[in-house]
């Protein structure tokens, strides 16, 4: 079985082909996926979709948030939106967290007055209700890590890691595992794929930020974009740069993403006819 702790099933790549998506993912015994919200606006939908597919996919789950890549077109009021969104999941089981939610120094254009804003108001969200957080760190590691040591937020996935070994060690001091998927497949990625063979096993959590983050295969074979049923031909990438057998990575990642956010955990629990072995 195969976790993604990392996929937009809500992007409008995948809105006319969804069905097709979901079932590829379950042929290829992807048993678990978290779906993160990227808008204050998308909160409804995201948590509909969620429980549409979640019959298919038993292990489906999202979170709240707002995305640093939106945060310019967002409203200070959409704080209090989410609030009250993550109030209202509260009861339900598959949800799991704050996110997707960070800084981004990449891109450019994207205030960053509105990006800090967005982001400590909902790391303080997640701390009020003591609930991890999915984090993009693109470029802003150290910002990240010193608002966290700030606050007491019950860890997270940094999603899509591609900092130092030394920020990787504080990210994992502070409770958090640390994603990889597809930029990892290609050879040229020296860093992420030292991280991948480096870090402690116990740190790693596998996803594939689809549609986004192809891995290197995917233009060769034609492939428009990233999907979850692609995860197991990735993570058999990730798991010959670790040197470790595919079972025994399965294995791994799934159980650290359960430790990471412990209401995936419960929900997978509570489903009887969850055969993790099949």
């Amino acid at each position: 079985m195969w976790i993604d702790t990392h996929c937009h099933l809500d992007a409008p790549e995948f809105a006319d082909i969804l069905n097709a998506i979901i079932q590829r993912a379950t042929q290829h015994k992807v048993k678990a996926i978290l779906l993160p919200a990227v808008k204050a606006a998308d909160c409804t939908s995201v948590k509909a979709l969620t429980h549409q597919f979640s019959q298919i996919i038993p292990g489906l789950v999202y979170t709240l948030g707002i995305h640093p890549l939106y945060t310019n077109q967002s409203q200070e009021s959409d704080i209090e939106i989410l609030e009250k969104h993550i109030i209202q999941s509260l009861s339900d089981p598959r949800f799991v967290g704050v996110g997707e939610i960070g800084l981004d120094y990449f891109v450019e254009n994207l205030d960053p007055h509105k990006q800090e804003f967005f982001f400590n108001a909902q790391l303080d969200l997640a701390q009020k209700y003591q609930l991890p957080v999915i984090m993009h760190v693109r470029r802003s590691q150290d910002a990240i890590l010193k608002s966290l040591r700030r606050r007491n937020i019950p860890g997270g996935i940094a999603h899509a890691f591609n900092g130092s070994f030394q920020q990787a060690d504080q990210f994992i001091e502070l409770g958090f595992k640390l994603g990889f998927g597809g930029a990892a497949t290609y050879e040229r990625a020296l860093q992420i794929r030292r991280l991948l063979k480096e870090l402690p096993l116990d740190s790693i959590v596998t996803e594939t930020d689809a549609p986004d983050i192809p891995p290197a295969w995917l233009r060769e074979e034609g492939i428009a974009f990233n999907e979850p049923a692609f995860l197991p031909r990735i993570a058999k990438e990730l798991a010959l740069v670790r040197g470790i057998s595919e079972a025994e990575f399965a294995s791994a990642v799934w159980r650290n993403a359960m430790q990471a956010l412990p209401r995936w955990s419960a929900l997978c629990a509570d489903i009887p006819s969850f055969n993790l072995a099949s």
